[in-house]
């Protein structure tokens, strides 16, 4: 399995930015962003695959951007006017299944972060 390190969470006002990174210790096939607010269920937020496909959970279209650094296996998340209902922990996720596609189902990834937590104020 890939290790998974994820950083750049704190804590901003809404309508500030946050680039959440996460390093992967190998090249991986598709990657993505989940997080889980206390109380709730992880749910899926965006992803990308090896040929640069991506999806974005409706909540965050329009503020967030997915976007890897192949040559330092690293995928990042630029979050914009953040919203105090984007406060959870947030975690990478990766498949090392080479038929994988672009996906924000749980079960389709194998290698989990640690998590990195988020936290928006009003």
């Amino acid at each position: 399995q890939v290790q998974l390190v994820e950083s750049g969470g704190g804590s901003v006002q809404a309508g500030e930015s946050l680039r959440l990174s996460c390093a992967a210790s190998s090249y991986t096939y598709c990657m993505a962003w989940f997080r889980q607010a206390p109380g709730k269920e992880r749910e899926g937020v965006s992803s990308m695959d090896r040929y640069g496909s991506t999806r974005y959970a409706d909540f965050v279209k329009g503020r967030f951007t997915i976007s890897k650094d192949n040559a330092k296996n690293t995928l990042y998340l630029q979050m914009n006017s953040l919203k105090p209902e984007d406060t959870a922990m947030y975690y990478c996720a990766a498949s090392m299944r080479t038929w994988c596609r672009s996906s924000l189902g749980q079960d389709d990834y194998n290698s989990w972060g640690q998590g990195t937590q988020v936290t928006v104020s009003s």
